[in-house]
């Protein structure tokens, strides 16, 4: 995939905290200058201003060069995506930088998608199995526990950015499976049925077989581990359906779901109301 930007020379940072990987970028028209991905979301706070200041070290860029900052707001960890947003939204404030935020499953279906393709150049589709449309579906997965996860629905064409098709989630994964089962039917009545699913991300627990179903008898289905990498979240603050927030401090992370501590604190108060 190409990325193109024939507009005025733009340099960002990107910066994302949502999964286990901490990822830097420095981008500049569609082009990576340099990425850092580092593994440990236990660390993600440590580390987070330190690998930026290598990014902007290692590029030669000083703050007022860059026109400005974008961030993966989730979903995924709830204590590493508010890191990320946290630390955006202080330095676009500092830097006096447009801030934008992104989806962090976009970023990840697109990043696991173009390492798919990579992965796949050398094949040929008709020896592959491969039929359908042209489009393929891209389903990014983070584990959210309890037989959930953090997904959503893309659809690419190998040439521009993964559109949406579905909204980011937390999911059962039984019931998202179904609900994929009934769009992929649907589609094929359509004639409009997908080249490839793609399941992208912590596919270890909800890629496996036993969690696809019948999935695969209904498309071709390929799935592929993948950890996201920052120079994606740069891309889609360039390329994808994304503005920059007019007000910084205004940008709130994506968390999909309460925190068991918030859970806890409302089954408190609904307790306390129904002994009054």
């Amino acid at each position: 995939m190409t990325i193109q930007n024939n507009g005025p020379r733009k340099r960002l940072l990107a910066l994302d905290t949502a999964t286990a990987v901490l990822g830097v970028a420095i981008t500049e028209n569609g082009r990576l200058l340099h990425e850092i991905n580092a593994t440990g979301e236990r660390n993600h706070s440590v580390h987070l201003l330190p690998i930026i200041e290598q990014a902007l070290s290692a590029t030669g860029t000083a703050a007022g060069m860059l026109e400005g900052v974008i961030v993966g707001v989730g979903p995924g960890s709830y204590t590493g995506t508010r890191i990320a947003v946290t630390a955006a939204k202080t330095l676009a404030w500092a830097w006096k930088a447009p801030l934008t935020g992104v989806s962090s499953l976009h970023a990840l279906a697109w990043g696991g998608y173009e390492a798919g393709l990579s992965r796949q150049s050398g094949e040929d589709d008709a020896a592959a199995g491969v039929s359908g449309s042209g489009t393929d579906w891209i389903i990014p997965l983070l584990d959210a526990r309890r037989g959930q996860a953090y997904t959503a629905l893309f659809a690419a064409d190998g040439k521009l950015p993964p559109q949406r098709l579905e909204p980011d989630g937390i999911r059962l994964m039984a019931d998202w499976v179904q609900q994929l089962e009934a769009r992929l039917e649907k589609a094929a009545a359509a004639g409009a049925q997908p080249r490839t699913l793609w399941f992208v991300g912590e596919t270890a627990l909800h890629g496996s077989a036993a969690a696809l179903g019948l999935l695969p008898d209904k498309g071709h289905v390929q799935v592929l581990p993948y950890e996201l990498e920052g120079r994606w979240v740069g891309y889609l603050g360039e390329q994808g359906p994304y503005s920059r927030v007019e007000e910084i401090h205004g940008l709130i992370p994506n968390y999909t779901q309460l925190t068991e501590a918030e859970v806890n604190l409302r089954r408190s108060s609904e307790g306390s109301l129904k002994k009054q």
